[in-house]
Order: structure tokens, then C-alpha cells, then sequence
């Protein structure tokens, strides 16, 4: 069992709970607190979404998080804010009372997730006042599905509740409860469940070489969901979310690059600002990288720790060259990421070793990325597939050419032979179809409920297509523009 001291809605709770509890099940079954609902246990509805507080420098800021996939032990030492505690005396919060004018609920089931999204819309909009857009907006509520109301009148109260008087509850200025420290080990704990939470690097490592077999945990998107669809036991957890190390972004030198060593542990939403500022194409697609609710969880080292074929940033990664540092109790050793990947959910990681750092260069002079995402919704689904476009135009000519796919081999993999067949050609027609030739030599794609091989081999080579209209044709719209592509 852990135990874990936090707050909820500004009172003190600790509870003893096993490793692998949820918010949702603490909330539910230990607490006795049923607003919040479940949906579909998988991070997909937002119907059991909270939001969870910290402290910063001057204020205590708050995240939207699903609560079905967020590990209960994560809430050590912060603050929890269910749909219970946001009104004060009889008075609704100013998105309770919006989401009623506005006639913005009928079954009421989704209500409370989609409330504590505009809770969490509202706070920021209150303490750092900036405009509502309708992108910030559509981020916001992209992670609340509703079936019965539509979402006209939701988006409606979205605009109408920061107009509404509000007089912020004590309970936003309550101290939060100091995080227990994490005992070491040196000793394997064998098959008895138990659950870490290393504050440093070095402690991190000590408690991989002493359990191996342990899963690590960090946002936990994924590996949640084995125990909420599969039904399957996580009774021995290592976490990473505090270890100090894995939570930086620092700009460095590595091998005559200049660049940024980015921490695993970094989430996609801390991410945003390095991608907006120096790479805006990976910027766009972190809007169709799940939901907000998912992106202030996921991090990049487990999107590429999970090794998955059709992960979203992985390719992009590979195309801009990226490295990745991987830490033991003997020391640290870099690799290029395109050889930490060998087979289908196979990695070059060792048993005793972890994700600490990925060094992404700085774009050079003049090159250019471009990532195109396909998937059967625009927002908040999973790549059928995704390809990721790196290169710099010289005079009329292709150079540096980087190319990398998720979705059409068992990792995300380089399209070596269409590089080369771009490499230092002028950008014509003759060129981009040799380079979709090559593709056939590159990979044999899989079928799945996806798509089938045909298709992503076919949608891949329009890809291709598409790039050399985009640059044959600048100032020509390709497609019709969408801000998430």
C-alpha cells in the first residue's frame, strides 16, 4: 500500500491505497465523492476529468487531467478539485452558473467533466488574462465529448463565464501538504507489490537496477490503460513524474549542434512554447496529440519509451535528427534515436536502464519541417499514419533530406531510399516520383483496423504529392487550412 497526503477542494486527505488506484477509483470507492464520472476508462470522453493544482512561484496552478488514467499516488503533496468543491456557500462557479444560462447540459452525465475543463479555462483566463481564441477554446474542450446537447451552448458558456462576479474560495490559497520522501533501495523486492517516487536521477536508476520488472510510470496515458481495458495488475510501480533531472528543457552543445536537451518527464503542454518558437510544424501536430487533458500528462520520453508504431512524435523526432540519453547506476550512454528502436515494442534500452534526456537540434539555417498527420477524426484520435518532412532548398535544390514515418513499419522508421532519391535534386515532378517509388523499397506496411497496407503505402506517396505542390506552388493553398492541420 502507498499512502498519500494531498488536498481535496482546500481539505487535508491521506489515504493508503494500492499502486495501481486511480483519482477516478480513489475518488469514487475510497472517498465517496461520485461526481466525478466514468466514461469510457480510457482518456478518451472526459467525462472524469479534475483538475490538479501545484504550487509555483506566486500562485497555485491548476491542469485539467483524466482522472480515469491519472495515478492516484501522483496527487502527493498537491491539490485535487473535483466538480464538488467549485461552488462556495450556494454559489455556483462562474462555469457552473454559464453552463445554466446557457442551457449547456441535458443527461447531465459529461457535465462535471466538461465543468472542470472550464474551471481550469477560467483560472488561467483569470490570473493571466489573455483573449479567448477560438484555438485556445477548442484546446480546452477537445478532450469533453457530449452526446445529447450539442456543443453550441457549451462553447457559449465558455465565452459568457469569465463576464460572471466570482470571489475566489479560501481554499485556493490552502497550503499544500509537503510530499513524503521516497525510501532507497538496494535490495529487489521481488514479486510483493510497491510503489516509488525517486526525487533524483541517482535514486531513479538504484530503484531500476533493483527492479527491473517494475513498470515505470511518468503521465501515465498509456500504460493505464492495461489495468483499465485489460484488466491487468500493476502492483509494482516505479513513478518518474518528480525526479528533478527528467523535468528540465536546457538549451546545450552536442556534437557541433546547438540544441536543447529536453527531459523524459517533460510534458507535451510544457512543450508547446520550444515548439511554437523554433519548430512550428511540431507545434501544430501537439494540437492533434490527444486532448488537453492528455497532453498536460503525456511525455515525450514515454511516447518514445512505449515504442509504438504509429506513436505521433517519434517520426517527427527522427526526422530532425534527435538523440536519446540513457542513464543506469554505471553511467549514461547517448544513441541516435533512430537505433534505439529495433522491432515492434523492442527498444535498445536495457533491463537497468531509463529515458533521462532527448537532444533535438536546432534547425539550421533555411530548413524547413513539415508534418502531416492522417487519422479518422481530426483531433484527439490515433495516427493511421503520419509523415515527417525535413530538408532545406539551396538554389532550387533539396539538401539535407530527412524523412520518417509512424504507422508504416513495426517502429517509426527513416524512409532512407526516398531520401536519397530527393538528396540534391532540383524540386521537380520527375524527382518526387522517383522518391515515391522508393518508398516501395523503403517499407511494407501493415494492415490493420487502421488501414489497410494499400491504403498507407497509396496515402504515403500522396504525401509526397503533397510536398511537392507545397513547394512547387508556395504561394498556392494545397488543401483547405485548418489551424491542426
Amino acid at each position: 500500500m502507498a499512502t498519500i497526503a494531498f488536498l481535496l477542494n482546500g481539505t487535508p486527505q491521506r489515504c493508503d491505497i494500492s499502486p495501481d488506484t486511480s483519482i477516478l477509483t480513489l475518488l469514487r470507492e475510497h472517498l465517496a465523492q461520485t461526481g466525478t464520472k466514468e466514461g469510457c476508462a480510457s482518456g478518451d470522453c472526459g467525462a472524469c476529468t479534475v483538475a490538479i493544482g501545484e504550487s509555483t512561484a506566486d500562485r497555485q496552478h491548476f491542469t485539467s487531467a483524466n482522472a480515469c488514467i491519472t495515478p492516484a499516488h501522483q496527487l502527493r503533496g498537491k491539490h485535487l478539485v473535483t466538480v464538488e468543491g467549485l461552488s462556495v456557500k450556494g454559489n455556483l462557479h462562474p462555469a457552473q452558473e454559464a453552463m445554466v444560462k446557457c442551457h449547456g447540459s441535458q443527461c447531465g452525465f459529461c457535465t462535471p467533466g466538461i465543468v472542470m475543463s472550464l474551471f481550469t479555462l477560467h483560472n488561467d483566463l483569470t490570473q493571466r488574462p489573455s483573449p479567448l481564441t477560438p484555438v485556445r477554446l477548442e484546446a480546452a474542450l477537445g478532450g469533453n465529448l457530449c452526446r445529447c446537447t450539442g456543443y453550441r451552448p457549451i462553447r457559449d458558456a465558455a465565452l459568457s463565464m469569465n463576464d460572471m462576479p466570482y470571489e475566489r474560495p479560501q481554499w485556493f490559497d490552502a497550503t499544500l501538504p509537503a510530499p513524503e520522501s521516497d525510501a532507497q533501495t538496494t535490495e529487489s523486492p521481488g514479486t510483493a507489490p510497491f510503489f516509488a517516487q525517486p526525487a533524483s536521477l541517482a535514486a531513479l536508476t538504484q530503484w531500476r537496477q533493483a527492479a527491473p520488472q517494475a513498470r515505470l510510470v511518468a503521465g501515465g496515458t498509456d500504460l493505464w490503460l492495461e489495468s483499465t481495458q485489460r484488466l491487468a495488475t500493476l502492483d509494482q510501480l516505479i513513478d518518474v513524474s518528480r525526479v528533478a533531472e527528467l523535468l528540465t528543457i536546457e538549451e546545450a552543445q552536442l556534437d557541433n549542434q546547438i540544441g536543447w536537451w529536453i527531459g523524459a518527464g517533460v510534458t507535451y503542454t510544457q512543450l508547446e512554447p520550444l515548439f511554437e518558437a523554433h519548430f512550428p510544424a511540431f507545434a501544430h501536430l501537439l494540437h492533434r496529440l490527444g486532448s488537453q487533458q492528455i497532453r498536460n500528462r503525456g511525455t515525450l520520453g514515454g511516447n518514445i519509451a512505449n515504442a509504438s508504431p504509429i506513436g505521433d512524435t517519434p517520426p517527427v523526432l527522427l526526422a530532425l535528427g534527435a538523440q536519446v540519453e540513457l542513464a543506469s547506476v554505471t553511467g549514461k550512454r547517448r544513441l541516435a534515436l533512430e537505433d534505439f528502436f529495433l522491432d515492434y515494442k523492442k527498444t535498445a534500452l536495457a533491463a537497468d536502464e531509463v529515458i533521462s534526456r532527448i537532444f533535438v537540434p536546432q534547425p539550421v539555417e533555411g530548413s524547413q519541417l513539415r508534418v502531416w498527420k492522417l487519422s479518422k477524426r481530426r483531433e484527439d484520435d490515433i495516427s493511421a499514419l503520419l509523415g515527417a518532412f525535413s530538408y532545406r532548398v539551396e538554389q532550387g535544390v533539396l539538401r539535407d533530406v530527412r524523412i520518417a514515418f509512424g504507422g508504416m513499419a513495426a517502429t517509426p522508421k527513416r524512409a532512407l531510399a526516398a531520401e536519397a532519391a530527393l538528396e540534391g535534386n532540383a524540386i521537380t515532378r520527375e524527382a518526387f516520383r522517383a522518391a515515391q517509388q522508393a518508398l516501395d523499397n523503403d517499407f511494407q506496411p501493415m494492415s490493420d483496423v487502421r488501414g489497410s497496407q494499400q491504403y498507407r503505402q497509396q496515402a504515403a506517396k500522396n504525401l509526397f504529392e503533397r510536398l511537392y505542390l507545397s513547394l512547387s506552388a508556395p504561394d498556392h493553398e494545397v488543401m483547405l487550412h485548418a489551424y491542426a492541420h
